[in-house]
């Protein structure tokens, strides 16, 4: 696994931003680190994030697309029912985030790690998707849609009744992982590495009972 971190030798110089938003008003932002604050359906898009960090930052149900995001770090954070549609994520981490619900689609994820973290029901539909680890990280109800997995890692994920389509996962090691009650068709599902219990979970695709 060669997933790049984000690039840390930023974190002794970073400004506390007391007014996020007054933040927001400059296009490139960098250096910074934001913590303890909420807000609630407030949009900023097309901005350029690089070299900082977030923890214990709340924004939910808001819009943030279009937005790239570099060597940013993202811990203790709720990001759930928040837009990240046609954002770019390079070398980030999220780490014990909650970002249920919300929507990466048309987005880049290339470095990323997701590390015990609650995404259920988020939607990475046609999102390129390369170099990222999910790591104890619940992904039940996940919807994944024409995406080209790249050195994808999941490691102890939960994903229970996750929907793949037209999505390969060929390669994918998803033996460590719960899959109960996945949906995905027998041409994606072919090549991709799961264990002896596992493949009653995936019995239905051959259109067979078991007594």
């Amino acid at each position: 696994m060669n997933i790049l971190k984000p690039q840390k030798v930023f974190i002794d110089n970073l400004t506390a931003i007391k007014d996020f938003l007054k933040e927001l008003e400059e296009d490139y932002i960098t250096n910074i680190k934001v913590e303890d604050v909420e807000f609630e359906s407030i949009e900023f898009i097309n901005k350029e994030i690089e070299a900082s960090i977030f923890n214990n930052v709340n924004i939910t149900k808001s819009n943030l697309s279009g937005n790239s995001f570099k060597d940013v770090i993202f811990t203790n954070c709720n990001f759930s029912n928040t837009s990240f549609e046609n954002c770019s994520f390079e070398r980030c981490e999220f780490t014990n985030c909650k970002i249920v619900g919300a929507n990466f689609s048309d987005s880049r994820l290339y470095n990323v790690g997701v590390f015990i973290s609650n995404a259920n029901y988020i939607n990475l539909s046609m999102a390129q998707i390369e170099k990222v680890l999910f790591n104890d990280t619940v992904l039940r109800n996940s919807y994944f849609q024409e995406n080209k997995l790249k050195n994808v890692f999941f490691e102890k994920a939960d994903l229970t009744a996750a929907t793949f389509f037209k999505t390969s996962l060929d390669k994918i090691d998803l033996s460590d992982s719960v899959i109960e009650g996945i949906s995905v068709a027998l041409e994606d599902i072919k090549g991709a590495i799961v264990n002896q219990i596992q493949v009653m979970d995936l019995i239905y695709l051959l259109g067979v009972k078991v007594k």
